[in-house]
């Protein structure tokens, strides 16, 4: 049995002084992997006993970054998706183990005015093409952020919320091209009608106070692993970030 667990920390610095430590040491994950780190690698000593640590950092320093704490070594690390042009701002790492990759993201955000959602369609089909590229070897297992809420059920104002970032059709569309794609949302395999489960809200208008969020952090994996998937948990309980953490426990 392998537990992961998946945490957009916006900021871990800032997370730190808000109890990453302690949800780190009380989930005792096999595998741990955070978004959003926003600093350079050295720019903090986690003293994380017992686990491999790996980093990818924005060259753009403060900004975006993702990192990979594991108590299996695995077999090889890469970093990016091997693509220059998309591989500087710390979004990816991909850990091989003998049964299946691990991938850890963070999506681009389309941003205010969608000014990058151009950008974001074409990342989504070179990241699509990267999965099914691993998968030619062996499973894979994707978690992150990935920045969009994929049906009405997975936020709290779909109608209001049409053309804002991360509810557009394009990126919603893209989504469902993944899932087409032969890859599963462990968490509507699980609970395909649960309502108001969200791992993110806005800091404004008291939003986690009212539970007003989005479900944007996803485990998603091979459809062939769908027989290994034993739960799927939202720890909306957790603070610490504008996001929550996220968990899958699957078979090894």
């Amino acid at each position: 049995m392998i537990k992961l667990i998946s945490w957009n920390v916006n900021g871990l610095r800032a997370c730190m002084q808000k109890g990453f430590m302690e949800f780190f040491l009380k989930t005792d994950a096999d595998i741990f992997c955070i978004q959003e780190t926003k600093m350079q690698k050295g720019q903090l000593e986690l003293p994380l006993e017992g686990y491999h640590q790996y980093w990818n950092d924005a060259i753009k320093k403060g900004y975006s970054g993702t990192a990979v704490f594991t108590k299996e070594e695995p077999l090889n690390v890469s970093y990016g998706i091997g693509l220059e042009e998309h591989d500087q701002e710390g979004r990816v790492i991909t850990l091989e183990f003998p049964s299946f990759f691990l991938v850890n993201v963070y999506t681009p955000n389309s941003k205010r005015e969608l000014e990058r959602l151009d950008y974001r369609m074409v990342w989504e089909d070179l990241f699509k093409n990267y999965l099914k590229k691993l998968e030619e070897k062996k499973a894979v297992v994707v978690c992150g952020d990935l920045n969009v809420a994929h049906k009405e059920i997975d936020l709290k104002n779909p109608k209001t919320n049409r053309r804002n970032a991360g509810f557009t059709d394009e990126e919603r569309n893209k989504f469902s091209t993944l899932l087409e794609a032969g890859f599963i949302d462990t968490f509507r395999f699980f609970y395909p009608d649960l309502e108001d489960a969200y791992t993110w809200w806005s800091y404004m208008f008291h939003a986690r106070e009212k539970n007003a969020g989005w479900r944007i952090d996803y485990f998603i994996t091979s459809e062939q692993w769908k027989d290994k998937l034993i739960s799927a948990k939202i720890h909306s309980d957790i603070f610490g970030s504008d996001h929550c953490p996220v968990e899958l426990i699957m078979e090894s």
